[in-house]
């Protein structure tokens, strides 16, 4: 990768520099659409780009009764069965916290995230499993190019989950070269995480593939 960002023939690995021009656009976008990225310092790191939001992990309506005629006994019975539909509710309820950092191992970004219920209980590797979507599970079990494990964040030094990267570079080539025959350009970070994000729960809205700038590979 050149220094104005642009793909150099037979490579299809990003250097640090293009992936953070690529993220400079990213973030600029999700400012237009209040979409919840930030950018994250940590001193003696590169940083990472980090977006948190709340996705349902099972349908589980609320259960309704009438309070009109009930005696007080039934309407502390009502009181303690809504309490414990709270508690529920909170473990229905999945807090994602999505990391895009920069592999310098693999040229190439890296998606870690954590996934937590409402009271902070982390979900195990098993829950995180059965709350991706069954065709994206199956993806991950047959594609070569991802795979969902557990690793120590490289900057944070916490558990997180992660898909690797060792066939990133395998599957982004491809597109690579397609756009480079079309002589189109592309934010190298918005094509990938257009990729994986969705296996993780993660949806990059399509706008961020139209815009113009000079960010791209």
């Amino acid at each position: 990768m050149s220094d104005d960002g642009v793909l150099d023939p037979g490579h299809f690995h990003l250097d640090e520099k293009s992936f953070r021009f690529c993220c400079q656009s990213f973030l600029q976008h999700s400012d237009l659409l209040s979409d919840g990225w930030s950018w994250t310092e940590v001193k003696g790191s590169e940083g990472f780009m980090k977006k948190t939001v709340l996705r349902p992990r099972r349908n589980s309506p609320l259960k309704t009764e009438a309070l009109d005629f009930m005696t007080e006994e039934e309407k502390v019975e009502e009181e303690e069965e809504e309490d414990a539909q709270v508690e529920c509710e909170k473990q229905d309820v999945v807090v994602y916290e999505y990391h895009v950092l920069y592999s310098s191992s693999y040229q190439v970004p890296v998606l870690y995230f954590t996934a937590s219920t409402l009271d902070g209980r982390l979900l195990s590797l098993e829950e995180v499993w059965n709350s991706v979507h069954p065709d994206c599970r199956t993806q991950l079990l047959n594609e070569p190019w991802n795979t969902l494990t557990q690793q120590e964040h490289p900057v944070l030094g916490q558990p997180f989950f992660m898909l690797h990267p060792c066939r990133t570079e395998e599957f982004m080539q491809p597109i690579l070269e397609t756009a480079r025959r079309e002589k189109r350009r592309i934010n190298y970070v918005v094509t990938w995480l257009s990729v994986v994000g969705p296996m993780v729960r993660l949806v990059v809205p399509v706008s961020y593939c139209t815009v113009p700038d000079q960010n791209r590979v």
